[in-house]
């Protein structure tokens, strides 16, 4: 990858991510209060739903770039496997790498962004000073491990299924495909890989806003897992699918696509 691809990726990531992020945000807190242990009205329902947002707007154009950054560049590694049948697996590799440099900065926003959605009485910059007197630096790292293991599933279901898609559409076009067209990819691509992915983003929120020192909050996915489904059964393990599904598939039609474009047009 030149500089010229390294900085329209760059850019063009984290627009696509500011983009999506801020826009769709009410639904993203709905998610959470849904997904939330103490439930979705005492978490503040529908009140506040912009609550936590100056974290999601500070850490998403890092967050988007850092990932598209790293998922290019790993493709680029491999462009002799690209028109082969490793195309899928290459895809698959790029964007695992890709969330677990991006979750080095979506993490920490992610903490601070969740516990504010979920207690709308604090702002970010409280909830910030109280989970790094509470726990330290560290605690803004609580759920790195379950957000990688719920990003990269995620991903290996949507990358994939988005540049099949993509190419696909190309094929049946005589080769071209319109950003708009690569936004529609994304929405489906993104819509089937958040329901499947739901059960994880549950395992997620619990242990971002489980009390330090409680036995959710060490992190064990396995055992939250069962936590949930022993006292919410089936549908508590898709708590917030809705809502989850409805924004990365609006959110893929337009991080996708905007992505798509700004790229476009950068190079």
């Amino acid at each position: 990858m030149d500089r010229r691809e390294f900085t329209a990726s760059l850019l063009a990531g984290g627009c696509a991510g500011m983009c999506v992020d801020l826009t769709l945000f009410p639904l993203d807190t709905i998610k959470t209060r849904l997904q939330s242990q103490q439930g979705f009205y005492k978490a503040g329902g529908f009140r506040g739903v912009y609550a936590g947002v100056p974290s999601a707007a500070i850490g998403s154009f890092p967050n988007a770039a850092a990932f598209f950054v790293t998922y290019e560049s790993t493709k680029s590694l491999f462009t002799g496997y690209s028109a082969t049948n490793l195309a899928p697996i290459t895809h698959m590799l790029a964007a695992s790498l890709g969330e677990i440099v991006a979750c080095l900065i979506r993490v920490p926003t992610e903490v601070v962004k969740q516990r504010t959605q979920a207690n709308p009485s604090l702002n970010t910059y409280r909830v910030l000073l109280n989970t790094l007197q509470e726990e330290g630096f560290r605690g803004l790292y609580r759920g790195y491990g379950s957000t990688v293991l719920r990003e990269i599933p995620f991903s290996l279901v949507q990358f994939p299924l988005w540049e099949y898609l993509k190419a696909v559409w190309w094929r049946r076009q005589g080769g071209r495909l319109d950003s708009w067209q690569a936004a529609v990819c994304g929405a489906l691509a993104g819509g089937v890989a958040a329901f499947v992915t739901t059960p994880l983003d549950v395992a997620k929120t619990w242990i971002m806003l489980a009390e330090a020192g409680t036995s959710t909050a060490s992190g064990n996915i396995p055992k939250v897992l069962y936590e949930v489904w022993r006292s919410r059964g089936i549908p508590g393990l898709f708590a917030g699918s809705i809502p989850r599904v409805t924004f990365i598939s609006m959110g893929g039609f337009i991080f996708l696509g905007a992505y798509e474009k700004v790229r476009r047009t950068l190079l």
